[in-house]
């Protein structure tokens, strides 16, 4: 039986992931607490890694019970801890010195800052189409992959992209059931360059959208609607949760159907 194997949350867009063992549904259909803040320059534009690569040397450790966030470098072991509301100036402080040029920090208490507006509810994939996924890439490993796609849902017990049955034609949601959380498959998530960087230096891994694509197109499996696929970079699925859903919770170990 599949079954909900992880859950991976992240406070601030572009940054590190939390894992936890249980997430509640906001109104919206997004996860409390998942891309609640983003990092912004002085124009208005998010600093994520599709536009700045040094997002990814940052480390980032936070605690959800106290409202923190401790920051380092990657490759070093300095520290620095602050309150996510009461330290919040001193955080953009050493977020600008860090990028470089002046960056705030903006907070979404009712759906956050999802990619897909549309599509705010979480993301999901199989833990065996990311350990395939890893296969294709000498040198990566299964946590590699879990960092490069960031999804949010991680669903066990499958065969490889069985995630991919929970999209169906355009404008036709497809409903499924994770515990006791209603939520409709959308569409194959498509990626960008992040995913071809290594997680934790932003070393870009030489061919990987080739190979990517190449790959996913070859084993794409029978169960999948090709008419989704205008390209084969796609990975993992988008999902909205009715508003009916609000309040209830996601544990890891609940079945999914």
């Amino acid at each position: 039986m599949p079954h909900l194997a992880q859950i991976s949350i992240f406070p601030i867009k572009s940054l590190d992931g939390v894992r936890v063992q249980a997430a509640t549904v906001l109104k919206s259909g997004a996860l409390k607490g998942d891309r609640e803040f983003v990092i912004i320059d002085t124009q208005g534009n998010f600093v994520n890694g599709k536009r700045n690569a040094n997002v990814h040397r940052l480390r980032s450790t936070f605690d959800l019970v106290a409202r923190t966030v401790s920051l380092r470098v990657e490759g070093t072991s300095e520290t620095e801890t602050f309150h996510l509301e009461g330290d919040r100036a001193a955080l953009e402080t050493w977020l600008s010195e860090y990028f470089g040029f002046p960056v705030q920090l903006l907070q979404n208490l009712e759906m956050g800052f999802p990619d897909d507006t549309l599509s705010p509810g979480p993301t999901v994939i199989s833990t065996a189409t990311l350990q395939t996924v890893a296969d294709w890439f000498p040198g990566l490993s299964l946590e590699d992959t879990r960092r490069r796609f960031r999804t949010n849902l991680e669903i066990a017990d499958t065969e490889p992209f069985w995630e991919d049955r929970l999209f169906d034609e355009v404008d036709s949601p497809l409903p499924f059931q994770i515990g006791a959380v209603q939520l409709e498959g959308i569409n194959p998530c498509q990626r960008c360059v992040v995913i071809t960087r290594d997680a934790l230096t932003g070393q870009t891994y030489p061919g990987f959208q080739k190979i990517f694509t190449s790959r996913r197109k070859e084993t794409l499996p029978a169960w999948t609607n090709p008419t989704r696929f205008n390209h084969f970079y796609r990975l993992a699925v988008n999902t909205v949760i009715p508003p009916s859903q609000a309040g209830k919770v996601v544990k890891t170990g609940d079945s999914v159907l």
